[in-house]
């Protein structure tokens, strides 16, 4: 499992962990029951902090991704891929809404909102 780290993002380090394994559970690269490296172990090898590699851990568990036992790890839950798809869907809802309510604070109409998106949409196709 290959994760890298940015200093340079504004996203916490835990978010970059726990986003970077989800999205190698969504693409199935990580099946279910792979196990995954032990926090402490993660956090060395990313020389970083073993409470934030916690947390990432513990985020990915709440999201039914991953499931913790203890003195055995943590290995890729068996959670189906529709579950997977649903709880995306869910976190990806709670981001459209702070993107609404964003744009609502700019005066933006519905329109130039669902022009925006569109023109984001086509450019990263490209």
């Amino acid at each position: 499992m290959n994760i890298l780290i940015s200093s340079t993002s504004g996203e916490p380090i835990y978010a970059q962990i726990a986003g970077q394994v989800r999205q190698l559970i969504l693409q199935g690269e990580l099946v279910s029951g792979t196990p995954l490296p032990s926090i402490r172990q993660l956090a060395k090898d990313l020389q970083i902090s073993v409470i934030t590699t916690k947390r990432a851990y513990e985020e990915l568990e709440r999201e039914g991704l991953i499931n913790s036992v203890v003195g055995k790890g943590s290995f890729v839950s068996g959670a189906d891929q529709e579950f997977i798809r649903e709880q995306r869907l869910r976190i990806m809802e709670g981001k459209l809404k702070e993107i609404i309510d964003e744009s609502r604070l700019l005066g933006m109409e519905y329109t130039e909102l669902a022009e925006m998106l569109k023109l984001l949409y086509e450019e990263e196709k490209e």
